[in-house]
């Protein structure tokens, strides 16, 4: 084990619902007031998506992202943004022609994907490496668009987050780092509890760390039910630790999290009581080789 370990929130996502939990922030002031909450909590980094305020969708509009981020700079320095650029790789194939999308298909150019990461300079934003089935829909990130989408990235001088959702990924990561498209040392997610990816279990922990690059640091996000089980697993094996109402909307069995922060005080409790410590987010810029202050 680490002798200090990131904790990363992840306060809305793309996926969770208002009708899931009312405590889900949704304008960008209650999206900065979580990131802001989770910090105060223990979290060195917050990982921010955007939704529309109006209908509570996940949106990719550049002025909600500037948004967000200029109202938790104007209090908090310090703490490291981790920006998504996950959205518009899902493909809805038509039931009368596979090759035509039909509605809920959100596929974009890949320079478009990352035009906000470009605009902004986040400390961290991530590089989603799946192709995948998700549901009964398609996540659709090829090899080609990866790299396209980490050149943006490379030369808005932003660290990426390389997502991993099974072992294939990987492979392709480790194409990245050889040719250049990405360079080390580098963080990197393993997502679990995907119904058709990695699933959340010690095995795939350890099988999944020691295919892993040299010098990688990694963090293991277990969605759901595996949210706080996940942040004990990855804290044992050498990672670091992810919550929030992205991962889940439990507290505990039946009981909603209040808040993003609460999770976190959660999360803090799991690896305080492993014996490990917090780092903040000067001692996380160290960890993840990040630059000793924000954009």
């Amino acid at each position: 084990m680490r002798n200090k370990i990131v904790i990363t929130c992840a306060v809305t996502g793309n996926l969770t619902t208002p009708d899931q939990t009312p405590h889900l922030p949704i304008t960008p002031e209650e999206i900065a007031e979580a990131c802001l909450g989770a910090a105060e909590a223990g979290a060195a980094v917050t990982h921010i998506h955007v939704r529309d305020p109006a209908t509570g969708r996940p949106s990719m509009a550049l002025e909600y992202y500037q948004d967000v981020v200029a109202r938790i700079r104007a209090r908090n320095r310090k703490l490291i943004l981790n920006i998504t650029t996950g959205p518009g790789g899902r493909f809805v194939p038509s039931e009368d022609d596979p090759k035509v999308a039909a509605a809920g298909t959100t596929l974009l150019a890949p320079e478009k994907r990352v035009e906000h990461i470009a605009a902004l300079k986040p400390d961290i934003c991530t590089l989603d490496l799946n192709t995948m089935n998700s549901g009964g829909q398609v996540v659709i990130n090829t090899p080609g668009n990866v790299r396209r989408m980490a050149k943006v990235i490379r030369e808005a001088g932003v660290k990426p987050e390389i997502e991993l959702f099974d072992s294939g990924d990987i492979a392709l990561m480790h194409d990245l780092l050889k040719d250049g498209s990405i360079s080390g040392p580098s963080i990197a997610s393993f997502v679990l509890g995907v119904k058709y990816g990695f699933q959340p279990s010690p095995e795939t922990v350890i099988y999944a760390r020691d295919l892993l690059p040299p010098e990688t640091e990694f963090t293991v996000i277990g969605t759901g039910r595996s949210c706080f089980p996940m942040v004990a697993q990855s804290v044992l094996a050498g990672g670091h630790a992810r919550t929030g109402l992205e991962d889940g909307v439990y507290l505990e069995r039946g009981v909603l999290a209040p808040s993003n922060a609460a999770m976190v005080e959660k999360a803090r409790r799991i690896v305080e009581e492993l014996g490990v410590q917090i780092a903040t987010p000067g001692e996380a810029r160290e960890i993840f080789h990040l630059p000793s202050a924000a954009a």
